[in-house]
């Protein structure tokens, strides 16, 4: 077991690592359609088609890969799967500075997509050195850094490409989880050993997931559910305001969830190190769907504001519990492919949630999508309460 300081010191150095990778993923999102359009695309619907591939074409690979690099790092060690990604994603960021065409772009997105992996080994390795006691608090507080550096990580892009052109901002990017990657290397010291391959064989690991497979359930729903709304919100502002500050508001909307995430996400850690991760779960995922009944019935953007503001408060408890529930459940010598599957789970929800909540708002108009999604989440909540099993405190035994 680490001792407290170890665990401690890890943590707020993860942290960084973490808020340095998320930062650097969101740097280029602001001006990747104008930087399509530099590379020979002109028409306003093909570069809209061409952003969204070259956007998807991450989350493609990263779900088909996440359980592999899981796998190999209960095999292997986890610090080594996380400089993995960090080192490939840099040199890989790094080269899009020099594409010439989006094909081009469009490849070395798919090929970042298959390096990546950093924040769910980052996770992993937390866990690890991590008193169970304090998981939640811990995973809690280490998700804060991912928030940070999405809700970070657009604003500074934008500003850096006004100064330095599209082209440099990529190699700053590449740069900057450069940088992280090698803190890790030098500063994070992983004391388990990892488990060789011929002993997971003996132990038929795959009867050890049947635990796990209520929380990977519970991590594709809640995405689907959580993303279902993102491809709206922003259209669905301008109808509650059409005033001189639009810009503004429609980035404050998207802003503001993450914001309150950020009290959230160490909040619910704590309770749920508390009451249970299983409760604290419920309590998210009932009180994020009540927190849309503002937002569907909003007359006005301040009432649209204070909806997502909420939402954020109880989201933030969400994926800091279910990896909680992953630390928990999973035999030591499966837990890196565990957070791998459940990395996979909320990937796929990534990909379905937009294209659901989309086809729902051209369909049956905003609203339905709000409802939708409220439902979607309340079922989530009674899925994970009728499942006891989530209560477990101990790992399982192994053969």
């Amino acid at each position: 077991m680490a001792t407290p300081l170890h665990w401690k010191k890890s943590l707020w150095i993860l942290w960084g690592a973490n808020f340095s990778i998320t930062c650097g993923m969101n740097l280029v999102l602001p001006f990747l359609p104008l930087y399509i359009g530099e590379l020979g695309v002109h028409d306003l619907d093909d570069i809209v088609r061409w952003t969204g591939w070259i956007v998807a074409a991450q989350f493609i690979t990263s779900f088909l890969t996440q359980p592999l690099w899981g796998a190999i790092a209960d095999r292997r060690g986890r610090k080594i799967m996380l400089l993995r990604a960090g080192f490939g994603m840099a040199i890989v960021t790094a080269l899009m500075g020099i594409v010439t065409s989006p094909w081009q772009l469009l490849s070395l997105r798919l090929l970042n997509g298959f390096f990546s992996g950093f924040i769910s080994m980052a996770v992993s390795l937390q866990a690890s050195l991590t008193p169970r006691e304090h998981s939640g608090k811990s995973l809690g507080t280490l998700q804060t850094g991912a928030i940070a550096g999405t809700l970070i990580g657009p604003l500074i892009g934008g500003v850096l490409a006004s100064f330095l052109g599209y082209h440099h901002v990529f190699f700053f990017t590449g740069g900057l989880m450069l940088c992280a990657s090698l803190i890790v290397m030098l500063f994070i010291k992983e004391e388990r050993k990892p488990v060789t391959a011929k002993k997971i064989r003996q132990r038929t690991p795959w009867r050890l997931f049947r635990p796990l497979l209520p929380v990977f359930a519970a991590s594709l729903i809640t995405q689907i559910g959580m993303m279902s709304i993102e491809p709206i919100v922003t259209v669905y502002a301008k109808t509650l305001y059409t005033g001189a500050h639009l810009a503004f508001f429609a980035g404050l909307i998207v802003a503001i969830t993450g914001i309150a995430n950020l009290f959230g996400a160490p909040t619910l850690g704590r309770l749920g190190d508390r009451i249970g991760q299983r409760m604290t779960l419920v309590i998210a995922l009932t009180m994020a769907a009540v927190a849309f009944i503002p937002q569907a019935f909003a007359t006005n953007i301040t009432t649209l504001l204070v909806g997502r503001f909420l939402l954020g408060l109880f989201i933030g408890g969400m994926i800091p519990s279910l990896n909680a529930l992953v630390m928990k459940l999973a035999a030591p010598e499966i837990q890196g492919t565990a957070y791998g599957f459940n990395t996979s789970s909320l990937f796929l929800g990534n990909l379905i949630g937009p294209l659901l909540g989309s086809h729902l708002a051209a369909e049956y108009g905003f609203t339905s999508v709000f409802f939708v999604t409220m439902s979607i989440l309340l079922i989530c909540a009674v899925f994970v309460y009728a499942n006891r099993s989530l209560d477990a405190t101990t790992q399982p035994k192994t053969a």
